[in-house]
C-alpha cells in the first residue's frame, strides 16, 4: 500500500518575518521550512558537535527559538511552528 503524503505538510503557509530571515520568503510548506532550516543549520555549522540532536542558535535563530541558546531538534520544530500560519 502506497502512503499518501500528509496534505497538511504540503499546504503553503505564511511565515513570520523572523522565520523568513532564515529560510527565505514564504509562503512555504511545513516540510520545505524544516528542510531549509536544516540547510541553514548545516551551512552555518550550528549543530552541536557532541550531541548532533542539539542545535546552537545564532543571532537569526535565537528569536525563532524563544531566546534559547540551544534547543534539540524536536523542540525546534515545535518552536518554529509558532512562526507558521
Amino acid at each position: 500500500m502506497v502512503r499518501k503524503a500528509n496534505p497538511a505538510l504540503l499546504k503553503p503557509l505564511a511565515l513570520t518575518p523572523t522565520l523568513e530571515a532564515v529560510v527565505g520568503k514564504g509562503p512555504l510548506a511545513r516540510g520545505q521550512v524544516v528542510k531549509k532550516l536544516w540547510e541553514y543549520i548545516k551551512k552555518n555549522n550550528l549543530q552541536d558537535q557532541k550531541n548532533k540532536r542539539n542545535i546552537n542558535s545564532d543571532d537569526k535563530l535565537k528569536p525563532l527559538f524563544g531566546g534559547k541558546a540551544q534547543v534539540n531538534m524536536f523542540e525546534m520544530t515545535k518552536l518554529v511552528s509558532k512562526h507558521l500560519s
